[in-house]
């Protein structure tokens, strides 16, 4: 979503900022701006666009000084354009402000203080928070008071950086519900809303919590909470390494993360198996095997691809654990009263372990009682501090917004804790090594489908003109499914659906014909039989039918087919995505498309 850049220090702070706001690219923006203060007050650029259309503007209009903020913004209240923009400032250009987030009620408070003269520019919920603000410092409140004062009044989400006039060099932020970060290193104090725009001008990072403000200058950082001064958080090392890693050659991020799952999937299987065993090792769940005995029912609470993932995973859980499982979509987990009991273990997945209505879930499920036990690629986020264990994936940063290997490794990472689970409860020895190799073998295997990309390009360049497509799995290649079409429609903006083959003849065949191709899921898994039916009634309609099979397997009639290695349900599933992200990356770039920053699109989604 939005992305948030702040620097102090004894350096022009322009280039920083600029700097910042291109490492945040990745996670979806429609405008950016900038406001900078100096002894001439403050200067605010703004354009609508990439970044590269405000670097134009600050060519021909310069914004000099050594303290600022800086803002990508992905719209919702208001069209994409420069009036829009961050940051919004004041009437008398006293404060300055960017913000991530909803103000539930900025429509109250719009009108009242447009009753008191205030004067609004844009058409934005945000613009009401450099007002607030600007009132509070009349009445004589220093910066962090003017800020927690105006917040006060706030109902929602955010996460904000303000710059003030009269306060040259000093940045107040705050965080509820939206993500923060502040930065030091020698001579320079940083803000952001994601560690990756830091890189290179921070040492250690620090994340604030909801109810967190800092007060960032020159001198340091100055920490509150509720309006008293606290101890602030430790700060942790930060590694420039994964920010400043570019494509590796590759034409665009998305491929080259598609092929590197075979060394994620490495990192996040490695030390976490025991072939003796049968068992994997997991001291990230710390529970005992009382307590895992105890448990009665999993919930994986997801949204997007991460809830393809976690259908997966109830599959896992009820076919390898024997629990009960059930997949809740996190948005509207909280709605709906979930019934959730001391012995229900709910996991909260997400990529980037910020996403509002995952961490909703997780709240909610903590407020209830539930044991809790997360899975994100991010180990500082703010879903892995909340949570009472939290399993890192190592997938290593995913900048392209369509997630590819962050997909695979969630569905491994919930495989590992399905065999922990079931090693305790009731698998023996000897199933628990046949499952911890068929795990271990998975990077070679993902590695063998990728060798197979020329053949998956040539199929999807063939079918590239072709506009309707669906996709159809069963049993665990059901969710694969669902991620396929996803991934198609995400950077090829095309209509693609994916269903359940045997809910085709329930509606969706009505659709059929020659100008809608149908991606069959046909590996060697339960069910199989079945589909190859499904397929025969697609082709009886006229349908093109692209078929995912497994090696050595007969080929369906009529079909144009891609081999995949064989393995049981589930890698399937993890072969078949990576056929499918495939698919996707090579329709989508055939066809020119935006494809590691889709429009209308977000990699981190922070408001509700």
């Amino acid at each position: 979503m939005c992305g948030i850049v702040g620097f102090t220090g004894d350096r022009e702070v322009v280039p920083v900022l600029l700097a910042g706001l291109s490492r945040l690219e990745y996670r979806g923006y429609d405008s950016a701006g900038l406001a900078v203060v100096s002894d001439s007050g403050l200067t605010l650029r703004k354009s609508a666009g990439k970044i590269a259309r405000l670097e134009e503007l600050l060519a021909s209009s310069p914004a000099p000084g050594c303290c600022g903020i800086a803002h990508t913004r992905w719209a919702t209240h208001g069209t994409p354009d420069a009036v829009n923009a961050h940051p919004h400032a004041d009437d008398e250009n006293a404060v300055a402000v960017v913000h991530n987030g909803i103000i539930e009620n900025f429509a109250d408070l719009r009108r009242e203080l447009s009753a008191a003269g205030h004067r609004f520019r844009s058409a934005t919920d945000s613009e009401v928070l450099p007002m607030l603000i600007a009132d509070e410092l009349k009445s004589g409140a220093a910066p962090h008071d003017a800020v927690a004062g105006a917040l006060k009044r706030v109902r929602g989400s955010y996460a904000v950086a303000v710059l003030f006039r009269d306060a040259p060099g000093t940045i107040v932020c705050a965080r509820r519900g939206s993500p923060v970060i502040v930065g030091r290193a020698s001579g320079a104090f940083t803000v952001a809303s994601d560690a990756n725009a830091l890189a290179g001008f921070a040492d250690e990072t620090a994340a604030l919590d909801d109810g967190d403000l800092a007060e960032v200058s020159r001198d340091g950082i100055r920490w509150f909470r509720d309006g008293v001064p606290s101890a602030g958080h430790p700060f942790r090392t930060l590694s420039a390494a994964a920010a400043t890693d570019g494509k590796g050659g590759f034409e665009h991020y998305m491929l080259k993360e598609i092929f590197e799952q075979p060394q994620a999937l490495a990192a996040t299987l490695r030390g976490r198996v025991s072939e003796e065993e049968g068992d994997a090792i997991l001291p990230e769940l710390n529970f005992s095997p009382r307590e895992i005995a105890s448990i009665g029912r999993v919930v994986v609470a997801a949204c997007g691809t991460s809830l393809h993932a976690g259908l997966i995973g109830e599959y896992l859980f009820e076919s390898l654990a024997a629990i009960p499982a059930e997949v809740e979509q996190a948005a509207e987990f909280r709605y709906r009263n979930p019934i959730l009991t001391p012995d229900t273990l709910v996991i909260p997945v997400s990529q980037s372990g910020e996403t509002a209505d995952t961490l909703a879930a997780l709240r909610e499920a903590r407020r209830k009682g539930a044991m809790v036990a997360a899975v994100t690629n991010v180990p500082g986020s703010t879903i892995a501090r909340e949570a009472e264990r939290a399993i890192d994936l190592r997938a290593g940063a995913e900048i392209s917004v369509a997630s590819t290997k962050a997909f695979t490794c969630q569905v491994t990472t919930l495989w590992l804790i399905a065999l922990h689970l079931a090693r305790v409860r009731q698998l023996g020895n000897d199933e628990g090594r046949i499952v911890a190799e068929e795990l271990l073998k998975i990077p070679e295997k993902i590695a063998r489908v990728l060798e197979r990309a020329e053949e998956i390009r040539l199929a999807a360049e063939k079918f590239a003109d072709f506009e309707d497509f669906f996709f159809i799995g069963r049993g665990v290649l059901y969710p694969v499914a669902l991620e396929g079409a996803l991934k198609l429609k995400e950077i090829s903006y095309i209509h693609a659906e994916g269903c359940h083959a045997a809910e085709l003849k329930h509606g969706p065949i009505s659709q059929l014909g020659e100008r809608t191709p149908v991606i069959a899921l046909a590996n060697r898994v339960p069910s199989r039989e079945k589909l190859l039916g499904n397929l025969a009634e697609c082709r009886a309609r006229r349908a093109p039918v692209i078929a995912v099979v497994t090696e050595g397997e007969a080929l369906p009639e009529g079909c144009l087919t891609i081999a995949v290695p064989d393995g049981p349900p589930a890698v399937a599933a993890l072969v078949d995505a990576v056929v499918l992200q495939l698919f996707a990356y090579y329709y989508a770039r055939r066809r020119g498309c935006e494809i590691d920053q889709p429009r209308n699109l977000a990699k981190s989604v922070t408001v509700e």
